[in-house]
């Protein structure tokens, strides 16, 4: 399978690229909204962030939990964070994808997985492994792209890095395999910043067609996205006027039912709850 450069594809966020563009700068903010939303679950908890990334988010939850273990497969990144963000609460390491985590059985309070699982080939190992390292009363905090928005309802992912993205029935579907309380809500915001994210999306669902049929082998789709991507000249940074990012991550909220949404958030537990 081709390779690629993950610098230039908007799945690292590096803070000083948030804004070569306002609809980085949206991208940016998704992300921080989720770990804002989670500072209520994490707050005082020994927490495992799966996928850290540049670490923004992992220092930011670090500032009120008891601990945080902030974990990559990317080990340059790792090095990265480490060298970016230093707390005494705060550790990053580097992890393989096909290979168990060096945690012990009921590590951790609260596990967040924040843009990863649509990037995960063996879901089952995966979601075993988050499950493993969760106290009997862990919760796992999980943010992934909801397709409803971004696709056809028989359409591959037109992002060359997603291997699959969820409806929130499927979400709701394959977390339940695990833990037996799961509450799917959605991202979503004010109109005007999520309609950028939305006019993205419809660009890119129909000019990645036919190779997003599902017709073609994930190889194939990843060989035509990947010249899809060669052939796109980079365009060059643009300098933007402030007013054009006079807003924050407070446009975007997490809810139950909120609509058009761009992202699921699944709040799982691993023993039975009455209530959120």
């Amino acid at each position: 399978m081709e390779t690629f450069d993950r610098n230039f594809t908007g799945e690292r966020i590096l803070v000083e690229h948030r804004k070569d563009s306002i609809e980085d700068y949206v991208i940016y903010l998704m992300h921080i909204a989720a770990y804002k939303f989670a500072e209520a679950f994490t707050r005082g908890r020994r927490v495992l962030d799966c996928g850290c990334g540049s670490g923004y988010g992992s220092a930011r939850i670090a500032m009120t939990a008891n601990s945080v273990e902030a974990i990559d497969v990317a080990e340059d990144i790792i090095t990265r964070a480490r060298a970016e963000y230093r707390r005494a609460n705060l550790n990053f390491s580097h992890v393989m994808a096909t290979e168990p985590l060096h945690f012990a059985d009921g590590s951790f309070d609260v596990v967040l997985s924040f843009q990863v699982l649509e990037h995960v080939t063996d879901v089952d190992f995966y979601l075993s492994e988050v499950h493993r390292v969760l106290s009997p009363v862990g919760i796992l905090l999980l943010a992934t792209p909801d397709r409803s928005a971004r696709l056809f309802s028989w359409q591959q992912p037109w992002n060359r890095w997603h291997v699959k993205e969820y409806s929130s029935a499927s979400l709701a579907s394959t977390l339940g395999n695990l833990f037996p309380w799961v509450d799917i809500q959605h991202m979503s915001g004010r109109r005007d910043v999520i309609d950028l994210e939305l006019r993205r999306y419809k660009r890119m669902k129909w000019c990645t067609l036919p190779f997003t049929l599902p017709v073609f082998s994930m190889a194939q789709r990843i060989r035509f996205l990947n010249m899809l991507h060669r052939l796109k000249k980079r365009p060059s940074t643009i300098l933007v006027k402030r007013k054009e990012f006079e807003f924050d991550e407070s446009v975007l909220q997490i809810g139950a039912g909120l609509t058009p949404s761009l992202n699921l958030v699944a709040i799982a537990r691993k023993a039975r709850a009455d209530r959120p």
